[in-house]
């Protein structure tokens, strides 16, 4: 698919159609939507930058690639004077006071947010089911989830509601929800975006990344969020990624998968057979395969979840009422802060805190922390042989096919192994993005930590190999 957000452009420079008709279009399909995707609609905000536009345009000034371009934001990112919930019960009336780095780069290109999307709550799931404001419904099938955490943001680039969306991947988080409704959806190198703004998940892995229909659009949007951050000592400068470094000539030699995820048993048949039959075209291309050994999937998962779970009871410790959230009294302070973390945390929430807790306690910090941070720096020493061997990794997004609405609910352990392909990729800090090729949940491709550009450019060869 051609990049929308040139196509919209081009559209307002020739005056084809209005910058305010444009997002009143956006708005009212998102307020129509059944897909239960939108925490809060932002029209008076919209609208009143999009009548700036029309101006310019009117005035016969030039307007940037972004200005009038309307997008959705997932609801953990700041955006002051406007709602972030971060579809949560605790913080279902907080307004942001500052607006985050990321998104504020995209302001101050002209583009305009239309909405807060509906995610689970926190970032804590991976089924968009976690929410106060409904289940995100599947943009494909909407009996089945929308996948998570950034499922709304998914589901509205999908369903056309917005151009292009920001959500948050800790562990997948925006590359399962990418897969599960046929989209692009691209996870940085750790660093390369400022988190500043965003609520934290798992500090070590959250990543702000877009979710977009054309790699064209994800190079975009990739290029006018990233970069150094004051606020956010992790980041790092980055050269911008030029359209010509994505479209030239294949530059990959040696593509790598791992073993282990396609000969498990937990993975779907068809998404096996979907991914083996790329690796004969890889090969009849003259693209050199080579088979990769990894952990496997159960140690993937514990070890990340095992941090995350430690890490966000940490994160989440400062909200209990008093500065953030609503607050419920009772007999004592104590008491009060109980009530109010017992009352307005999901049930989610609440298993990955107390699990985090858990895993920091004495007599556990040692045989259980610890041993997960060794397992993460291995995991990184695994990932820096096998970039030595080969130029690409590819893997499919997902083991299996969306569930049902429901049934992830039923069962937090599935839906922990739903992110089993994803999270290795987190705990090594690397630039990955899933593309609506493939399989029926899409594929995913990684590269070493700074190559974004060789992951796009790469995505771009597979478009017309595939």
């Amino acid at each position: 698919m051609e990049s929308q957000i040139l196509k919209i452009h081009r559209q307002l420079v020739n005056k084809d159609v209005s910058c305010t008709a444009l997002i009143q279009d956006k708005l009212d399909a998102l307020a129509a939507n059944t897909h239960h995707t939108v925490n809060t609609l932002l029209p008076d905000y919209a609208l009143a930058l999009a009548a700036k536009v029309d101006a310019k345009i009117s005035n016969g000034e030039t307007i940037g690639i972004l200005e009038g371009i309307p997008f959705g934001i997932k609801d953990v990112y700041m955006l002051q004077g406007t709602y972030a919930t971060a579809s949560s019960k605790l913080l279902q009336n907080y307004k942001s006071a500052y607006t985050a780095t990321a998104i504020q780069k995209l302001l101050d290109l002209g583009a305009i947010p239309i909405v807060k999307e509906n995610c689970d709550s926190f970032g804590h799931g991976s089924s968009s089911e976690n929410t106060i404001f409904g289940a995100v419904k599947n943009a494909k099938n909407p009996d089945l989830v929308g996948g998570g955490s950034s499922g709304g943001s998914a589901v509205n680039v999908a369903k056309d509601f917005t151009v292009f969306s920001i959500g948050g991947d800790t562990g997948g988080s925006i590359r399962q929800p990418a897969g599960y409704n046929g989209v692009f959806g691209f996870k940085p190198s750790y660093g390369r975006i400022s988190r500043y703004g965003l609520m934290a998940y798992a500090s070590s892995t959250d990543c702000v990344g877009p979710i977009a229909k054309s790699i064209e659009d994800i190079r975009i949007v990739l290029n006018a969020m990233s970069g150094k951050d004051v606020k956010d000592q992790t980041t790092f400068e980055s050269t911008p990624i030029s359209e010509e470094i994505i479209s030239k000539e294949n530059t990959v030699k040696t593509v790598g998968y791992f073993k282990n995820f396609i000969e498990s048993d937990a993975i779907n048949p068809q998404i096996k057979a979907d991914f083996l039959k790329i690796i004969e075209i890889l090969e009849a291309k003259k693209i050199e395969v080579k088979a990769l050994d990894f952990f496997d999937s159960e140690t993937l998962v514990s070890t990340y979840y095992t941090l995350a779970m430690a890490e966000t009871a940490s994160n989440l410790s400062r909200l209990d009422g008093t500065n953030y959230g609503n607050r419920i009294e009772a007999d004592s302070l104590k008491e009060s802060y109980a009530v109010t973390r017992s009352e307005n945390f999901s049930e989610e929430s609440k298993r990955r805190i107390v699990g985090g807790n858990q895993v920091l306690s004495q007599g556990f910090s040692d045989a259980i922390y610890l041993k997960g941070l060794e397992l993460r720096d291995a995991i990184s020493a695994n990932f820096e042989s096998d970039f030595k061997a080969v130029d690409i990794i590819l893997s499919p997004v997902t083991p299996n096919t969306p569930p049902k609405i429901g049934d992830s609910l039923k069962d937090p352990l599935a839906m922990y192994l739903s992110d089993a392909y994803t999270v290795g990729f987190s705990l090594g800090q690397l630039p990955t993005l899933t593309i609506p090729q493939g399989t029926e949940t899409g594929l995913q491709i990684t590269a070493a930590k700074t190559k974004d550009a060789l992951v796009l450019q790469f995505a771009n060869t597979l478009k017309t190999l595939l």
